[in-house]
């Protein structure tokens, strides 16, 4: 509400049309939140930030609609943004990494929600690794801290007295064998993350992670997008930074790009059309790899949200 207030009161508006992500499980409304991880239960969050707002003398020029999905909303920010990367192409996977992670997808030169894909790909969160691990946990600022430390043995609120967060623990790489497993762990997990994404859209679901929750129904195979190539995959968020400053340093995305390329060309099932367009003389084609400027691409997205869905005509 009081970011509302003030935005409102720095463009002079007396009236705002108001779009929200969050995340949790959502009332039968939408407007309010029943369930979240680490946070309250706030079943009437959209009916009080609207009667805070008009406290301040602001019309809701509509009611907020729905709480929508942050990982919704930055593929939405990313098409209709001046500065966004799925703009220009038909088809395209986002992987964005900040307190959590959001996954978005174009395909067939239409944004693609990931709950309407549900049957046959899954949001990265649901996804663990061999170990029993969520693959947030490698694509979150919060989740590459806290292998960090558990790796060095530093409980996670030290780390953040001491204000060690990612980019700190990757300046560590070479002097601190912590720092080396955690940059490890996440270059080959990330690649692996994105190898399922592109094998799953091209040809099904191949089993290469089990789900968070155990009775999670099991995916189909078949799909309308099988035999889809990407024209990009776009990391964004503080994990698009990471990444994008480590380049020539040997510490992430060197050694992301070769545990990708390693998958590609030694996956025994993909076809010759697949690994032309991903490979490059058997190395990842890194002109396929975009790392998205767009931190406020959730927020754009919101607010077109809010627009087409009050004004789709």
């Amino acid at each position: 509400a009081d970011v509302i207030i003030e935005l409102a009161k720095r463009v002079g508006a007396d009236r705002v049309l108001a779009g929200i992500g969050m995340p949790g499980l959502k009332s039968a409304d939408k407007r309010g939140i029943v369930t979240v991880a680490n946070g309250p239960r706030m079943p009437e969050y959209c009916r009080v930030i609207e009667e805070r707002v008009e406290a301040a003398g602001i019309i809701m020029d509509k009611p907020i609609h729905h709480l929508g999905s942050d990982a919704d909303y930055c593929g939405i920010g990313e098409e209709y943004s001046m500065d966004g990367l799925f703009r220009k192409v038909n088809n395209a996977y986002y992987l964005g990494g900040g307190t959590g992670v959001a996954d978005a997808l174009k395909l067939k030169g239409k944004l693609l929600p990931f709950d309407q894909a549900k049957t046959w790909i899954a949001k990265a969160w649901e996804m663990k690794n061999t170990e029993g691990k969520s693959m947030e946990r490698y694509a979150s600022s919060s989740g590459i801290q806290a292998i960090y430390g558990e790796f060095a043995d530093i409980p996670v609120h030290e780390l953040n007295n001491k204000d060690i967060y990612p980019p700190q623990i990757m300046d560590l790489y070479e002097e601190d064998a912590a720092a080396k497993r955690t940059f490890n762990d996440v270059s080959y997990n990330i690649a692996k993350l994105l190898f399922e994404r592109i094998v799953t859209i091209y040809s099904g679901w191949h089993h290469y992670f089990e789900f968070v929750n155990s009775n999670r129904a099991d995916l189909e195979e078949k799909h309308p997008y099988r035999g889809t190539l990407l024209d990009s995959i776009i990391i964004g968020q503080r994990l698009g930074d990471l990444l994008e400053s480590s380049k020539g340093k040997d510490v992430f995305y060197e050694p992301f790009i070769e545990f990708l390329s390693k998958f590609i060309v030694e996956c025994p099932y993909l076809d010759a059309k697949f690994k032309k367009h991903y490979l490059k003389e058997e190395v990842f084609n890194e002109d396929l790899l975009k790392t998205s400027k767009l931190r406020e691409a959730p927020a754009i997205g919101a607010g077109v949200d809010a627009y087409l869905t009050y004004h789709r005509d």
